[in-house]
């Protein structure tokens, strides 16, 4: 019998998913345990691995393509299976996206030119090309030919500067005799900037990924009261001793980040402050606060635009047990892991407090929303050399600044600086962090 694989639900809340890329093509033979396809999810993008041999007898959905949890994806050919008839009768069962078959040849099309669907793409020569709807929009009315257009958006997308660097050069045929002259008029215009230089304005289609972030990060701020607490560190005692350590650790590969501090300072202060380590839980007129056993903390990684962008928040599990290297080596994989293959919901599940850190992009201040269901949040900004006033003298000196978003339904003002004095006292007295 062929083996169907489908759409898999890779997250509690994930509806549907997108194949980012397929890593394996139609009449190829795998074996289990092969990664078959990049997926995004609603959280991240993950590989999938298949759990049966074969060969692969359709790809049953394009790359780029959205489709709904248990929408099959792929049909396997098994032992003495004939690949050919399973590919032409569709597999064991029809698909739902047939029609975005990859390599499907682009019927009655004309070998010069292009045929724009309705759900964002195009097929052009038997392949299927992704567009955006302003630029196809923008094609329709100006007559721009597509199948001659290389995108230059995320993954090959046809986007808006694409269709109007067309219409600007000699990439134009007759405009199409139905297309009223009142529309041609009015074309939008490129932007242009004092440089000569055009921008490209558009409509972007929303990831799943950045759909999910918008719908909690407005839950989490229609939800939750927030306020926030600012406390600056004087990090001249950090700076010095994070030199030392990584001049004698650089033999053994070890390079400590001022984050890996401040991690396990975040983390051993939870002890003095276990309400910031909590959640608020239950419905109304039955609330508790949990407050949690394990240290859990979370690190906000941003993810590489060019790749769809977004925000992943990575776990360090009993942060407060671990040392510095520890720590150190963890955020370094899991941060690589992010922006490589994508994380597991594992690796994404069970933060109880989360550090959003955007000193390597020199920012100095900032707030942050905080990540349900943790209570707590700490924005962090770049440690910064800047006259201080030390013994009644003005000189210079390493600030940093830290400001903590806090769920006022748990966590009180007076809480919230408490706990930061904690991290505070333990990052200027970073000899600490080391016992």
């Amino acid at each position: 019998m062929p083996i169907e694989i489908s759409m898999p639900r890779l997250s509690d809340t994930m509806q549907q998913g997108t194949i980012v890329k397929w890593n394996v093509k139609e009449g190829q033979v795998i074996k289990s345990g092969d990664v078959i396809a990049d997926i995004e999810t609603d959280k991240a993008t993950m590989e999938l691995q298949s759990f049966d041999d074969g060969t692969v007898a359709r790809l049953g959905v394009a790359e780029g393509q959205t489709v709904p949890v248990g929408t099959v994806i792929l049909v396997l050919a098994g032992k003495g299976e004939d690949v050919a008839s399973l590919k032409s009768s569709g597999g064991a069962s029809a698909t739902p996206v047939a029609k975005a078959a990859v390599n499907a040849p682009a019927a009655s099309t004309p070998a010069a030119t292009a045929t724009i669907d309705t759900d964002d793409t195009i097929e052009s020569n038997g392949t299927r090309v992704f567009i955006s709807p302003l630029a196809k929009k923008i094609a329709r009315e100006s007559g721009v030919d597509l199948a001659s257009l290389q995108g230059t958006g995320p993954g090959g997308r046809i986007v808006r500067r694409d269709v109007e660097a067309a219409i600007s050069g000699s990439s134009l045929r007759a405009a199409s005799p139905a297309a009223p002259a009142a529309t041609q008029a009015a074309k939008p215009m490129p932007v242009v900037s004092a440089s000569g230089t055009r921008l490209a304005g558009e409509i972007v289609s929303l990831s799943n990924m950045r759909r999910t972030i918008a719908r909690r990060l407005v839950e989490s701020k229609t939800t939750i009261p927030h306020y926030q607490v600012t406390v600056e560190v004087a990090m001249d005692a950090l700076v010095d001793l994070r030199k030392q350590l990584n001049e004698q650790l650089e033999s053994q590969g070890v390079k400590l980040s001022v984050n890996d501090f401040l991690v396990r300072a975040c983390a051993l202060a939870m002890h003095k402050h276990p309400y910031v380590n909590s959640r608020w839980v239950g419905n109304p007129g039955s609330e508790n606060i949990e407050l949690l056993a394990n240290v859990n903390i979370g690190i906000a990684i941003a993810l590489d635009e060019s790749k769809g962008g977004g925000l992943v928040v990575a776990t360090l599990r009993d942060a407060d047990q671990i040392g510095l290297r520890q720590i150190s080596a963890q955020s370094k994989a899991i941060s690589d892991k992010a922006r490589t293959k994508g994380l597991t919901i594992e690796e994404m599940a069970d933060a109880t407090f989360t550090i959003s850190n955007l000193g390597m992009f020199g920012v100095d201040h900032f707030t942050a929303i905080i990540n349900p269901p943790n209570v707590a949040i700490l924005a962090v900004g770049a440690a910064i050399q800047k006259p201080v006033v030390r013994n009644d003298q003005i000189v210079p000196g390493w600030v940093m600044s830290m400001t903590m978003s806090s769920d006022h339904r748990v966590v009180d003002g007076a809480m919230a600086a408490a706990y930061l004095n904690s991290v505070k006292a333990l990052l200027e007295k970073p000899a600490t962090l080391l016992v």
